[in-house]
């Protein structure tokens, strides 16, 4: 956690107006638009990786579709997926994230701002209901992150298991699937170090609904793991 440290302490003096800021935001989700408080989050997020010697290499932004209602399916490597995809990707997002993060001091705020949903692993019922309603938000044009992998790896750059449950919520909204590989995430809030460090976002190319109706969710789940995996092998 040095690097959050460093983060700080190069930003010393706009930190306490962007903390007040967010934290208003916050607290007053429904008085800003959804790209008000996504504007608001980039220009913390580029601060902070330039403060934090964290520089993101962005590839294929062609491939986010033009038009909105879609989902990210990118690998989890940590803490710090969310926020590289948040610099890298121009469009305003959503994330389903678990439980376990809901109480996390500025991932607290930043998805209050996104209006996110917490998901209880434990909890069939409202997993069910989450992947409702993340359906519904979709096909009335918003978009949303799901790591597929459920948890983080303790690997670095390898994948985990892709899980066709999480692929649930896409297939309910038709919508089109956009596999995310993330190389070197893991870096900047993972390691005990404040070296600088280079985190490559790739947008791969969308399936779409009309190329995987007929799959099974299991299936989706191990062609989009195959396209991250390949992706991340060529280029880590």
């Amino acid at each position: 956690m040095k690097r959050i440290l460093y983060m700080v302490l190069r930003n010393f003096f706009l930190v306490p107006f962007m903390w007040i800021k967010l934290c208003y935001h916050a607290a007053h989700v429904d008085k800003y638009t959804e790209e008000q408080h996504y504007k608001m989050l980039k220009f913390i997020v580029r601060r902070a990786n330039k403060g934090g010697n964290v520089k993101i290499d962005i590839y294929g932004q062609e491939n986010i579709p033009l038009e909105s209602g879609f989902m990210f399916f990118p690998n989890h490597q940590g803490l710090y997926d969310v926020l590289a995809i948040v610099e890298a990707c121009p469009k305003p997002f959503s994330v389903v994230a678990k439980q376990e993060v809901a109480h996390i001091q500025f991932l607290k705020q930043v998805f209050a701002c996104m209006k996110a949903y917490m998901l209880d692993r434990d909890d069939v019922r409202q997993a069910m209901k989450v992947i409702s309603n993340v359906s519904k938000e979709v096909t009335e044009g918003r978009n949303y992150i799901i790591f597929a992998e459920g948890t983080r790896s303790k690997n670095g750059n390898e994948v985990q298991e892709f899980k066709g449950g999480s692929f649930k919520a896409a297939t309910r909204a038709r919508c089109p699937i956009v596999p995310v590989a993330l190389i070197d995430a893991f870096k900047p809030f993972d390691t005990n170090s404040i070296s600088p460090v280079t985190v490559q976002v790739h947008f791969l190319k969308p399936l779409y609904y009309n190329e995987y109706k007929d799959m099974k969710t299991t299936e989706i789940a191990a062609l989009v793991k195959g396209r991250v995996q390949k992706t991340i092998q060529k280029f880590s």
